[in-house]
């Protein structure tokens, strides 16, 4: 795990008629702040990274589909500096993943459709605020690609 990053598993309510998908709340000990929430659709097998935050906190939650958020912290003093973490979530795992500053961050959508990952930041989207990198970059030790066993 790298260090401030969490995963908190979420509340589903399932009945006949369908379900609620419980995300984030100003009352959970883990709500900082709202700033801004979207989402981020993905078909099968797209990558989209690497995003580094800069000041916002980011809260994912794969309301559909599958996706491999994979993590690579930059932060220099941290004690998980240079460490990759990869969370696979969605419908088989409802979790938020809480990202703090500093941390590279990207995903792969996985399965047999489109992935709708909600992004709930602590501030509106500023682009001065986030570094990007190419999803293949030399700079994160990390291949995208499928890995067999």
């Amino acid at each position: 795990m790298i260090d401030g990053v969490r995963i908190i598993p979420l509340r589903q309510i399932v009945d006949e008629r369908g379900k609620i998908m419980h995300m984030l709340k100003a009352t959970d000990p883990h709500f900082i702040r709202f700033g801004e929430i979207y989402f981020s659709c993905s078909w099968p097998g797209a990558v989209k990274a690497w995003h580094i935050h800069q000041t916002m906190t980011v809260n994912n939650a794969v309301i559909a589909g599958r996706a491999k958020l994979v993590l690579y912290d930059l932060r220099e003093g941290s004690p998980t500096k240079g460490e990759l973490q990869e969370v696979f979530f969605g419908e088989d795992n409802y979790c938020l993943v809480q990202i703090p500053p500093g941390i590279a961050n990207g995903y792969k959508a996985y399965g047999d459709k489109m992935v709708i990952m909600a992004n709930c930041g602590t501030e509106p989207h500023d682009p001065r605020e986030m570094l990007r990198l190419d999803p293949f970059t030399s700079e994160i030790p990390y291949n995208w690609e499928l890995k067999h066993g």
